[in-house]
């Protein structure tokens, strides 16, 4: 493992995630995703946790970014496969997310993911772009593709998603 931070102390704070859940009831998800990405609404307390930095939304798409860091390392000194499956499952139900119409949520039923390389510190920022293949009533297919800062794939996924009414606040 390569030692590129010299002091080994992470802090973070959080906004209070109900937040995200009054601002859905009133915003589509397009909406509240590029309310999200410009600034006007905190990121979900999951964002924050792991240090992910842009987001970069359209209709049917979401890009996320994350610096690789040696607090996301396990014990072989890489990057966690629990963290490549969040950015991958943030991406792919966020793609999902920008097609809901205002007072419409989701949740993930399934992700399927698959890591093809390593990665360090010294793979430099990673990418995560979802979009979505198929939206029904009930359920959407999303998938979502990881790469380093060279454009190679890391990891790739596809994940359902169900799509429910979000109760009034």
């Amino acid at each position: 493992m390569t030692q590129t931070q010299t002091e080994r102390t992470r802090t973070f704070s959080w906004t209070d995630p109900r937040e995200h859940v009054n601002s859905l009831a009133s915003r589509t998800g397009l909406e509240f995703l590029r309310a999200m990405a410009s600034g006007d609404i905190p990121p979900p307390p999951i964002v924050q946790l792991i240090d992910g930095n842009e987001l970069r939304v359209q209709e049917g798409s979401v890009t996320i970014t994350m610096d690789p860091q040696e607090f996301h390392y396990n014990p072989i000194g890489t990057v966690h496969g629990g963290i490549l499956s969040t950015l991958l499952d943030t991406a792919a139900a966020c793609s999902v997310q920008s097609t809901l119409p205002a007072g419409v949520g989701y949740t993930s039923m399934d992700l399927n993911v698959k890591f093809l390389r390593p990665v360090t510190v010294a793979s430099g920022r990673l990418t995560c772009t979802g979009t979505v293949l198929q939206r029904g009533r009930r359920t959407a297919l999303a998938e979502a593709r990881l790469t380093d800062g060279t454009n190679r794939l890391i990891a790739h996924a596809t994940s359902t998603c169900l799509l429910f009414d979000l109760p009034t606040p």
